[in-house]
């Protein structure tokens, strides 16, 4: 039953004892032993670095806002890439038979599409505090709560579970009868959906976000030569209508995050047009799936490099302060002191 059709790539079954079984191509090569090893090191960095923002928000009481909480759902989000997406990913790199049954074949979509939903849905709900934030601070101040916050988020991922289901359900991937033989996980897109999804989950989200960030920066760039013609006898009340040099740093920061989804995730909604069903083992989906994955463990970079609050929270879980009964009331932001 076995057969070597060239060096370094043997031809099992997946299920030796079922006559419709799948041909299993196993690749022992070097190469994908080092690709193994790589994608598995971002796969725990992933779900490292994202535990790291999570802890961070979740346990100090100064990140307890707003902005932060938005960033907390969309890191949570990347957790479930990383934890569950590139893992099943990694072994089809090694082993192209899909084990995870008729179940795993459907939960798998499910967590795809919500991870990317809900990354989706948080980078507008960022684009739209930020530009609050930024157009009118003291309208920031007393309309936006962490309480009213946390409500929209729930909703938003409640929206984008029953968003998944539906997609799915009438793109009949819940109905497989197209299964060419047992060890093999497809999914099945029609194509008026597929269009249909990147109007509504890509196109529109996007455009908004584009259009806020667009005003965020002409009104940060008015506001900041206005800010430079403050004298120092202006009055206390006049200076809070200015947004200070920390919201535009947030904007922008968060501007970045928000640019490298959309070149992480274009490559993915364009080939979406060009087929009707993406199986486990397309090369296509290969590639464009890490494209969306390594998006995920990129935000978390971004923040250490632009956010101190996060540099420093990291000292306190890496050391285990954390542990200490006041930690969670530790400033991260000594140079407001």
């Amino acid at each position: 039953m076995n057969t070597t059709v060239q060096q370094n790539i043997t031809i099992n079954y997946c299920f030796p004892d079922n006559n419709l079984s799948c041909i299993k191509v196993v690749h022992t090569g070097p190469a994908y032993i080092f690709l193994f090893i790589l994608l598995s090191c971002l796969s725990v960095c992933t779900v490292f670095l994202n535990l790291l923002v999570i802890i961070s928000i979740s346990h100090f009481k100064q990140l307890h806002t707003p902005t932060n909480l938005i960033i907390l759902s969309l890191s949570v989000a990347d957790l479930l890439v990383g934890l569950f997406l590139m893992p099943v990913k990694i072994m089809q790199l090694v082993d192209t038979c899909w084990y995870l049954g008729k179940v795993g074949c459907y939960i798998s979509p499910i967590i795809n599409f919500l991870s990317m939903s809900a990354s989706l849905y948080s980078l507008v709900l960022i684009a739209v505090d930020r530009y609050i934030a930024v157009s009118d601070p003291l309208l920031y101040r007393t309309r936006i709560s962490v309480c009213k916050i946390s409500v929209i988020i729930i909703v938003g991922w409640s929206g984008s579970l029953f968003y998944v289901f539906m997609y799915l359900y009438l793109t009949d991937h819940f109905h497989q009868s197209q299964i060419r033989c047992y060890g093999e996980c497809i999914l099945f897109r029609k194509q008026s959906s597929v269009i249909l999804s990147l109007v509504i989950v890509f196109i529109t989200p996007c455009t908004v976000i584009i259009i806020l960030y667009s005003i965020i920066f002409k009104i940060a760039r008015r506001q900041a030569k206005a800010f430079r013609s403050v004298n120092n006898g202006v009055s206390r009340i006049q200076r809070d209508t200015v947004p200070n040099s920390s919201e535009t740093k947030a904007a922008k920061t968060l501007g970045i995050v928000i640019c490298v989804y959309l070149i992480c995730w274009i490559p993915f909604f364009i080939g979406s047009l060009s087929t009707e069903h993406i199986a486990s083992v397309s090369i296509v989906w290969t590639v464009f799936g890490w494209f969306i994955y390594m998006n995920s463990s990129v935000n978390p970079l971004i923040y250490a490099i632009f956010y101190s609050w996060f540099r420093e929270s990291v000292k306190y879980i890496v050391s285990c302060r954390i542990f200490e009964s006041s930690s969670s009331r530790v400033n991260l932001f000594p140079e407001r002191l």
